[in-house]
């Protein structure tokens, strides 16, 4: 274990640990921009530069490891200066007009990056933007990688590489520059992409993004946290919420899924809720007319608990079988043969996991 000192506050971290490290041990917040825990930290964008004593220049928290004895400074005027510089050579690094559109912080694109030019104040390019305009790739339904907004910061391939393991992104060099291959063109489907959106989750800039993040502002909606319902692994979510209507979901970061999500719980875990075609209360059939007809809950399930009992007693419990369904939670699902064995007193018990 090492000793560090954090703007003051005295923590101990493991051998390894980075100073960012030691500064979320110690609650003090290091602002970051291509770091994304366990996934990306390559130290490039030069954000989270902290003072260490004894150290002649600034280092990134982000990969510098700890020592034992180290005191760290994240906060003083030198320190803002440099961020905002560094936020100044990124920006300036943009396409011309996705610079300005990032300053105008239209409908769905807040991003990290401009939430930190605010915070640093930095409101225009403080340098010529001399990248050529690339054209935007929309040809997968779910995603959109506009290549004007990239910074180069590596996250998403880190996430689709390092975390999701589909290793569909990659970088590649043009000339001296480095920029990301993202295969959302029109020939998208030739390539591994599962369209998780992960990659997009993970972008700080809104290069990638999901296209449904156009449809609403980020600040005037709430996040609920809840479990994906479409399978049993039981990953995290946040449903996001604008004035009452379910608008998007996020990974959250849950035991199984840790911030990661396929492209069901991203894209079609919430989609039905609002749909014109759900039925939203029990239908029972007239055995007169044949037609459903709506029936209360009560209803409903003293006619199946009373035909269920009707098939158990005059058959025996072998009569029945139960068959569960592959997105249910494991306490859905125990709870479900519980029934079937003490209920329906039968073991003929399936479940549909293998179609």
């Amino acid at each position: 274990m090492n000793n560090v000192t954090i703007d003051g506050i005295g923590v101990e971290v493991f051998e390894g640990a980075t100073i960012l490290d030691a500064a979320e041990a110690a609650g003090v917040r290091i602002p970051t921009l291509c770091y994304l825990k366990g996934r990306n930290a390559i130290g490039s964008c030069r954000v989270c530069v902290v003072d260490v004593r004894d150290e002649d220049r600034p280092v990134p928290a982000c990969t510098t490891t700890v020592r034992d004895g180290m005191v760290v400074v994240t906060q003083s005027r030198e320190l803002t200066g440099y961020r905002r510089i560094a936020l100044e050579l990124i920006v300036a690094d943009l396409e011309a007009e996705a610079a300005d559109d990032l300053f105008a912080a239209s409908k769905g694109d807040e991003s990290e990056l401009k939430r930190l030019c605010d915070e640093y104040d930095v409101s225009k390019p403080a340098f010529s933007p001399v990248r050529k305009r690339e054209p935007v790739l929309d040809g997968n339904p779910f995603l959109i990688y506009d290549p004007n907004l990239c910074i180069a910061c590596q996250r998403c391939v880190g996430t689709c590489n390092n975390a999701a393991r589909n290793h569909t992104l990659q970088t590649r060099r043009r000339g001296v520059r480095t920029v990301i291959d993202a295969p959302f063109g029109s020939d998208w489907k030739q390539s591994a992409c599962e369209s998780c959106g992960n990659c997009a989750q993970a972008c700080p800039t809104g290069a990638l993004k999901t296209k449904r993040r156009a449809s609403y502002y980020a600040d005037d909606a709430t996040k609920v946290l809840t479990t994906c319902p479409h399978c049993g692994v039981g990953c995290q979510l946040n449903l996001v919420v604008e004035d009452g209507r379910i608008v998007d979901a996020e990974g959250a970061a849950g035991p199984s899924n840790k911030s990661l999500l396929c492209v069901k719980g991203r894209s079609a875990s919430y989609g039905f809720v609002d749909s014109p075609d759900r039925i939203r209360t029990p239908l029972v059939k007239n055995a007169l007319t044949g037609e459903f007809e709506a029936a209360t809950w009560d209803e409903a399930l003293d006619l199946v608990a009373r035909r269920l009992a009707g098939l158990r007693d005059g058959y025996g419990g072998g009569s029945l079988a139960a068959f569960a369904c592959s997105r249910s939670t494991n306490e859905d699902v125990y709870l479900f043969q519980k029934m079937a064995r003490t209920a329906f007193r039968t073991n003929n018990i399936d479940n549909c996991a293998r179609v």
